[in-house]
C-alpha cells in the first residue's frame, strides 16, 4: 500500500465515523464485567466500550474469519507468509492457512460404539496428532484453545492483544494524521515483516536441522518462483546454485545438532527432555535456541506468544504489541502507536497523543482539574 492511497482510504473511513480501530463487534458481552455491561458500544477512538470502560480486548469481538483475515495480512510479505493463501478475488489479500486438529477417541460401551471429538481452534503446524497432543498436554489448560472452552476464548484476547490489527496496518488506525505519519509507519511496518517477524515450530529436540533445511528449501523455492515471474534464466541459475550451496550447510548443521545427548531450554536454562516437543524459532537460529512450550514467552508482559507468533529483537522474544512499544511510544488514550514528532509524556512515563491527553468523561485536558 503506497502513502498516498493509504492517506485517501482513511479520510473516506473516517468521514464514516466509528472506531475503526477497536475490532468492531458492537454486542459482545464483557468478559470482565459479564451481566452489568448490556454488550459492546465502541468508543469513537479509546479502544474501550463506552458502556462499562472495559477494554475491546476484554470483550473478545470478532470471529474465526476476521482472526484468519487479520494474520493473513500480518504475515504475508513475511518469511512466513506460506502459512497464509491467497483469496480468490481478494485483489492480492491473503488468508492465515491456521491449522485446526479435530482429535477422535472411541466410548468403550455396551452398546453401538460412540465417539468424543474434540476440536482444537489452532494446534502447531506440520506436525502429527501424537506429537501436536504431547504439545497441547504440556501447555496450561486455560490456553488451550478447544473449541467452545475458556481457552479459545483465551487465544482470541490474545490475538487482539498481543497483535493489535492497528500496529500493522494503517487503515486500522485513526491517529494517523499526515503522509509522513503514514509512511513512517509503512517503513516499521515493512522492516519488522522482513527482520523481526516469526512463528514458532514444534519438533523433538535434535530436529533443528531438519527444521532450517525445510527452510531454507522453502526460501530458496521461493526466491526462484519471483524470479522466475520476472523472467531471468541468469536469476533462476542463481537461485537453483544457491539452493544446493544452502542445502548442504543445512544438512550438515542437522547431523551436528542430532548428535547432542543433552539439550537446554533458552528461557528457564532447564533440560529440555529429548522425547518431549520443543519450539524452535527460526530468527534465533535453530541449532542455538529452543523453548519448553510454557517457556516460548514474550520476554515484556509473560505472557504465552499466541500461536507461536514472535518478534526476534536484541536475542529476546517479545509479542507484536511489545515489540513495537520498544520502537515508538504507545498512546495511553487511543492505544495505537505515536508516529508524530510532538506528544505528551506524563511524569510516570506514559505517552500521549497532545489530543488524547484527557478525561475519559468530559475530554477536559488532564493538566486542568474537572469534576471527573
Amino acid at each position: 500500500m503506497d502513502v498516498s492511497s493509504a492517506m485517501e482510504k482513511m479520510t473516506v473511513k473516517q468521514s464514516a465515523g466509528g472506531a475503526g480501530g477497536a475490532g468492531g463487534g458492537a454486542g459482545s458481552v464483557c468478559l470482565v464485567c459479564k451481566e452489568s455491561c448490556s454488550g459492546f458500544q465502541p468508543h469513537t477512538w479509546r479502544k474501550a466500550c463506552m458502556v462499562c470502560g472495559c477494554s475491546t480486548v476484554d470483550h473478545a469481538p470478532g470471529s474465526d474469519v476476521e482472526d484468519d483475515q487479520r494474520m493473513g495480512r500480518l504475515l504475508a510479505d513475511s518469511p512466513c507468509s506460506h502459512l497464509t493463501a491467497k483469496v480468490k478475488g481478494g485483489g492480492g489479500l491473503r488468508m492465515y492457512k491456521r491449522n485446526r486438529m479435530i482429535v477422535t477417541n472411541p466410548v468403550v460401551s455396551r452398546k453401538d460404539p460412540t465417539f468424543n471429538t474434540t476440536t482444537y481452534d489452532w494446534a502447531p503446524a506440520g506436525l502429527n496428532q501424537k506429537l501436536a497432543m504431547q504439545y497441547m498436554e504440556l501447555i496450561p489448560e486455560s490456553q488451550c484453545p478447544v473449541s467452545g472452552t475458556n481457552g479459545a476464548l483465551e487465544r482470541r484476547r490474545q490475538l487482539l492483544s498481543q497483535l493489535p490489527a492497528y500496529d500493522q496496518d494503517p487503515m486500522k488506525c485513526q491517529s494517523l494524521a499526515s503522509e509522513e505519519e503514514i509512511s513512517s509507519m509503512l517503513l516499521f511496518v515493512k522492516h519488522y515483516k522482513q527482520e523481526v517477524l516469526g512463528v514458532g515450530e514444534v519438533a523433538l529436540p535434535g530436529e533443528g536441522g531438519a527444521l532450517k533445511e525445510a527452510a531454507i528449501q522453502r526460501t530458496a523455492k521461493e526466491a526462484k518462483d519471483r524470479s522466475d515471474k520476472k523472467d531471468a534464466a541468469e536469476h533462476r541459475d542463481h537461485g537453483s546454485a544457491h539452493n544446493n550451496a544452502a542445502s548442504t550447510a543445512g544438512s550438515t548443521n542437522g547431523t551436528d545438532d542430532s548428535t547432542k545427548t543433552e539439550y537446554q531450554c533458552t528461557g528457564c536454562h532447564g533440560e529440555v527432555a529429548k522425547e518431549s516437543p520443543a519450539v524452535y524459532a527460526e530468527r534465533a537460529g535453530y541449532h542455538r535456541a529452543m523453548w519448553h512450550p510454557t517457556c516460548f514467552i514474550c520476554s515484556e508482559c509473560g505472557q504465552g506468544l499466541v500461536d507461536l507468533v514472535y518478534f526476534w529483537s536484541n536475542q529476546k522474544l517479545f509479542c507484536g504489541r511489545h515489540y513495537c512499544q520498544t520502537v515508538w511510544p504507545r498512546c495511553s488514550g487511543c492505544d495505537e502507536l505515536i508516529f508524530c514528532k510532538s506528544f505528551h509524556t506524563a511524569k510516570d512515563g506514559q505517552t500521549w497523543h497532545q489530543h488524547h491527553y484527557c478525561c475519559w468523561k468530559c475530554g477536559q485536558n488532564l493538566d486542568t482539574p474537572c469534576q471527573h
